[in-house]
């Protein structure tokens, strides 16, 4: 009947239709006709997808963020400074509600946050330090001035803290973009290696750093040129590392553009405002500068001002303002002579000095280094002189006549040779035998006094009291350890019979002075540290690279002789007891008793103010000596076994040697014997110096060290 019924609707004209199905659109077989373009961005709709990371369940700070595309909304730190640890350089201000809809929210400040891979090695001091930096050379610490001292002593990573803030300033800045394009670095020639070893170790890869440490003139202004054309957010190479003396002849070049902040490493060869290199560094266009020093400045009022000047400048006004309203009453008031008023107003002026320039000078000492570092032990080996010695100071004395000299209240250049010469022969005979030969004044007649046979040509260590002593050291050294020794002098003929001693004792050795080109420097000096490297010795010139060289492959330093300038012995005893050193560091200073050694020993303890130092120069030492302390200059004391002793009247020795109660709580006698056994139960470093007492019965010790901050009795 379905079908009848079907077959009847459609004969009669009429389809039935399902009230659920829709009617189809009309298909016809011609395409729309669409142009290229049209098709092109048809075909790319289709085909395109968004960007995803290729992580599953990646959820990280890109959001919505699109490849190539600014972030949209407000701006943001480069660093948490919400993060565990994070160092904080600034904080934006805290805004009210109301301040933050009235903000513009592309101008608003952000945290200035050091990168987590320098703040997570860097020691609390250090954290300081770089805080202090950065507030001083973005003028946050002093309104209109750019620059400040980094006075922090020897071993503290003023490097690392240096090398924190150029990476802070060439990255990141309160606006959002980098403080700094560029930053130069200027130091030692000996030490440019060991910048760029630093940057490498403390930021990996992340900056590429320019040395220049060699090279021709035209390939260095090369260089020079193509460093300072560099511009934009993102530099190839944003520091140049280079010496004060390319810097020095290549200025013009680098004086031709601009650069954000330079970095004096061993500032403290800028102290005269006078030199070249003072004025190359002085004219370089840059705003921001920071001297770095381990050495405290106080030779001289006006070198103290040179340095000041050199990084803010104007803050202690001109020169001549300098010296009328600081330097004269200063000095006035340390005169002996300078009455109450004096002395009172001097005072005054100093704090106020003191004032000024400690908001721009960050200082601290090394006793920090003992939470972090072994143990260091620094003793004062008084060597008598041998019978030979004895002779030629007494002969010496006695034929020049300098005392004589200084009657009229003047020195003379022959007083100074006179100085040099008992210098040399406390060191040992040889280094004044030429002299003896060619009869100078002092020493005429003195060649009968050496041994029959005597020759330069080989050394003789029981001619010199402290060769001696240090022959014992080494040896008992070499025999009962695996420690190195540095050895240490300010003359290069004294390191000559260094190496004597050596070939005839069969000790390998390298030596650093200042022939030495600046590659090899470094090359030994690295090799020397590797704890599988053979090398037993190494020996230094003071002069020549006693400044911020690393030499932690050895514990023991020997200073064979004092500077009349602390911060020169200062800066050479700092090589061994740094960053990275494992063992118990022991420090022996060498002097000769009764002789001018002593003397000048006794001018580096003293403490005054700005004015402790004594440089080896005539006004220098016309300056700071009286008529009569240089008249004991020319003494010899026999009667004694150490002059320093008995001025500073020790009261921890009796009948001259030191008495500590021992380890065990036992109580200490003033027996020799007694004192062995205090030397036995503290270890190597005493039996060392024991072995050496007991053969040679030529020295008394006093003893310093940095137990007592550790802990250990």
């Amino acid at each position: 009947r379905k079908r009848q019924k079907a077959a009847s609707e459609t004969e009669s004209g009429e389809c039935y239709r399902s009230p659920f199905r829709k009617p189809l659109a009309p298909l016809t077989n011609r395409p729309h006709c669409l142009d290229s373009s049209q098709h092109e961005a048809f075909i790319r709709s289709i085909l395109s997808k968004p960007f995803k990371v290729p992580i599953p369940n990646y959820k990280g700070p890109l959001g919505l963020r699109s490849l190539g595309v600014k972030r949209a909304g407000v701006r943001s730190p480069l660093h948490d400074p919400f993060e565990e640890g994070a160092l904080v350089l600034y904080e934006p201000p805290v805004l009210s509600a109301h301040d933050q809809l009235k903000i513009d929210k592309d101008k608003a400040p952000v945290h200035v946050v050091v990168d987590p891979v320098l703040s997570r090695v860097l020691r609390p001091h250090q954290r300081e330090g770089v805080k202090f930096l950065w507030d001083c050379v973005t003028s946050r610490r002093i309104p209109g001035s750019h620059g400040c001292i980094m006075a922090d002593e020897m071993g503290l990573g003023k490097t690392l803290q240096c090398i924190t803030l150029m990476w802070t300033l060439l990255r990141q800045s309160p606006d959002c973009k980098p403080e700094i394009e560029k930053a130069v670095v200027v130091s030692p020639s000996s030490l440019v290696r060991n910048w760029y070893n630093e940057v490498e170790k403390w930021l990996g890869g992340r900056i590429q750093p320019l040395a220049i440490d060699g090279g021709s003139k035209e390939e260095i202004d090369r260089k020079l040129v193509g460093f300072m054309n560099q511009r934009g957010l993102r530099v190839p190479s944003p520091i140049l590392i280079i010496s004060y003396e390319t810097f020095r002849l290549h200025a013009e070049v680098l004086q031709k553009g601009s650069v954000g902040l330079v970095i004096c490493d061993e500032g403290h060869r800028l102290k005269n405002s006078e030199n070249q290199t003072y004025q190359a560094l002085n004219s370089l266009n840059t705003p921001r500068r920071v001297l770095i020093s381990g050495t405290p400045i106080q030779n001289d009022l006006l070198e103290y001002f040179s340095l000041v000047h050199f990084v803010n400048s104007g803050i202690l006004g001109t020169a001549q303002e300098f010296k009328r309203h600081f330097e004269l009453p200063i000095l006035k008031g340390r005169d002996a002579d300078a009455s109450e008023a004096e002395r009172h107003k001097g005072e005054e002026r100093l704090k106020e000095l003191i004032s000024i320039v400690n908001r721009c000078l960050i200082r601290r000492t090394s006793d920090i280094l003992s939470k972090y570092l072994p143990v260091k032990i620094e003793q004062v080996v008084c060597c008598r002189l041998t019978p030979l010695q004895t002779e030629l100071y007494k002969n010496f004395l006695k034929q020049a006549k300098p005392v004589e000299e200084l009657k009229e209240g003047k020195i003379s250049v022959s007083s100074l040779s006179s100085i040099t010469s008992l210098k040399k022969l406390c060191n040992h005979p040889a280094l004044i035998y030429d002299k003896c030969v060619e009869e100078e004044e002092g020493f005429m007649g003195a060649l009968d006094l050496f041994p029959a046979g005597y020759s330069t040509k080989s050394v003789e260590p029981q001619l010199s009291g402290k060769m001696l002593v240090l022959d014992y050291i080494l040896a008992v050294t070499k025999s009962t350890s695996s420690d190195k020794v540095v050895l240490v002098s300010n003359y290069t003929q004294t390191l000559d019979l260094f190496e004597k001693l050596c070939r005839n004792r069969r000790y390998l050795y390298v030596r650093l002075d200042g022939t030495m080109s600046i590659k090899k420097r470094a090359k030994i000096v690295e090799r020397f540290n590797s704890p599988s490297s053979p090398e037993f010795i190494f020996m230094l010139s003071s002069k020549a690279g006693g400044c911020g060289l690393n030499l932690i492959g050895a514990n023991r330093l020997v200073m064979f002789d004092p500077d009349w300038n602390p911060a020169n012995d200062e800066q050479a005893m700092a090589r061994v007891w740094r960053d990275g050193q494992k063992k118990m560091c022991y420090i022996y200073r060498l002097l000769s008793t009764g002789t001018i050694e002593e003397k000048i020993f006794q001018r580096q303890t003293h403490k005054k103010a700005l004015s402790s130092c004594v440089v080896d120069e005539e006004q220098d030492v016309e300056r700071h000596f009286s008529l009569g302390e240089l008249k004991e200059l020319f003494t010899l004391n026999e009667a004694t076994t150490s002059d320093t002793h008995d001025k500073i009247k020790c009261r921890r020795c009796v009948n001259g040697h030191q008495v500590r109660p021992p380890p065990d709580g036992s109580d200490c006698t003033s027996d020799l014997s007694q004192w062995q056994h205090c030397a036995d139960k503290r270890g190597l470093q005493d039996n060392v110096l024991k072995a050496a007492w007991d053969a040679a019965v030529t020295f008394t010790f006093h003893h310093h060290s940095h137990e007592e901050q550790r802990g250990i009795p």
